[in-house]
This record gives C-alpha cells, sequence and structure tokens, in this order.
C-alpha cells in the first residue's frame, strides 16, 4: 500500500475514495522514563525513551490507518497528516493520530 502526504501518487490515476480513515494510538510513559526525562530537562540532552515510544506510536498509528483502508479495498492513502497530543492526568499519555483519504489508485500507460 501506498502512504503520501501528497494529493496525487505520480504514475497512477485516482479511480475510487474510499473516505478519510484515521489510525489512532494511546500510548503510556512509564515512570522510568518519565524520571530519566526529568533529569535531561535539568541537565540537558535528549530523552531517547520518549523518542523511543513517539516512533512507535507513530508507527502504530500508521500500520492501523494502512489496516483501516485497505479493509475498504483501498490500495493507497493520500493526504496523510499526524498529529500528536499529550493526554490524561498531567500529560502522561501521548496520542498519535494518522489521517488521510482512502483512495483506490491504478498505474497510468
Amino acid at each position: 500500500m501506498i502512504i503520501t502526504t501528497g494529493g496525487t501518487v505520480e504514475g497512477y490515476e485516482i479511480t475510487e475514495y474510499k473516505g478519510i480513515q484515521f489510525g489512532e494510538v494511546i500510548s503510556g510513559v512509564n515512570m522510568f522514563k518519565d524520571i530519566g526525562a526529568g533529569f535531561r530537562d535539568i541537565f540537558g540532552g535528549r530523552s531517547q525513551g520518549y523518542e523511543n515510544e513517539l516512533t512507535h506510536a507513530r508507527e502504530e498509528a500508521l500500520r492501523e490507518l494502512q489496516e483501516r483502508s485497505a479493509a475498504l479495498g483501498a490500495n493507497a492513502v493520500i493526504g496523510v497528516k499526524m498529529d500528536y497530543e499529550t493526554v490524561g492526568q498531567g500529560g502522561s499519555m501521548l496520542m498519535v493520530t494518522a489521517s488521510g483519504t482512502a483512495v483506490v489508485i491504478k498505474k497510468v500507460g
């Protein structure tokens, strides 16, 4: 399946629109990552634990978007956008949402 932020896919034409689809992931961040991030706030540096969690959540949201689109018969998702929010008490959870338009495309030529 092709997933793109663009509105078209070069070399393909859109033959059918299946609608807007979403993939959402809410991921909790554990106490040990919070402690490590707290030290980095004070001393500087990157938080590898948070970066890994963000990468995992983003990949899962895109996978969910792809699966939901495929279930509708789409073979591509165009106009993909990613959104990030903190949710929960004290912003202790990370929500990642991927959205886009599920379409059917065919190769031109």
